[in-house]
């Protein structure tokens, strides 16, 4: 089985200058993600899909492969992941006639990988017959206490409803359903989900349930350190 890791890693980002390249325990932010997939026993190849030249370089460095550098057009502030990824495997098929049979994003955002998680994601879904799957974990909070307002004059709005209990913004979090929040740790997507129904996910999605502690993502000083912490704690994906 062919299953290429994508890393997408654009060179703009206003809020952390050079975020994907400040090195978080000596290294790269983005060297995490580019280990993590080479790490992973049933990854084939680990590609970094990036707009600068920088990136590309230090990527390489770390043993990815950056066999094009992405078009300014798709590295803005409002691009979109599948945009991205329809790119890299367009380019990979009309100049290499590379077809990978699982595509996974690794953001690089996203350090923190317990070792052997990859792998787990992968035989997952091709185990299954789902188009892709997704890491989640416990909502901290019960969306379903949570209202839609659109000024504080206005009268609210539930975000959900149940059939079966008529108010469950009134009722003990324990009498409400678990809901699940996604993470960007990683996902696992089959490449006609992609190329054929432009969806980063189809309509068939599963589930890979973790702890809290992995959702850590990183957009600010603060967050590289708690980054810091969690990876060092645990069996994690991280250089010796």
């Amino acid at each position: 089985m062919e299953v290429l890791a994508i890393v997408p890693a654009r060179g703009g980002s206003k809020g952390l200058p050079n975020k994907n390249i400040l090195p978080l325990s000596g290294h790269p932010l983005i060297a995490y993600s580019i280990k993590a997939g080479l790490d992973a026993k049933l990854v084939t190849r680990v590609l970094v899909s990036t707009d600068s030249e920088t990136i590309a370089s230090v990527s390489k460095n770390y043993g990815a492969d950056v066999p094009f550098l992405r078009p300014a057009e798709l590295a803005g502030d409002l691009s979109r992941d599948l945009e991205v990824f329809q790119h890299a495997l367009h380019w990979l098929d009309k100049h290499e006639g590379y077809r990978p049979d699982l595509v996974i994003q690794l953001r690089p955002t996203s350090p923190v990988r317990p070792a052997g998680l990859i792998d787990q994601a992968i035989r997952k879904l091709d185990a299954s017959d789902a188009d892709s799957l997704r890491i989640v974990t416990p909502s901290p909070i019960t969306p379903y206490k949570m209202w839609f307002a659109d000024n504080d004059n206005d009268i609210m709005r539930p975000l959900l409803t149940l059939n079966e209990i008529p108010e469950p913004f009134n009722e003990p979090r324990q009498n409400l359903p678990q809901t699940y929040w996604q993470i960007g740790t990683l996902d696992v997507i089959r490449p006609h989900v992609i190329m054929e129904q432009r969806s980063m996910s189809g309509q068939r999605i599963l589930p890979l349930i973790v702890g809290n502690e992995l959702a850590v993502d990183i957009d600010d000083i603060q967050s590289f350190r708690k980054a810091e912490e969690v990876i060092a704690a645990g069996d994690n994906v991280r250089f010796e």
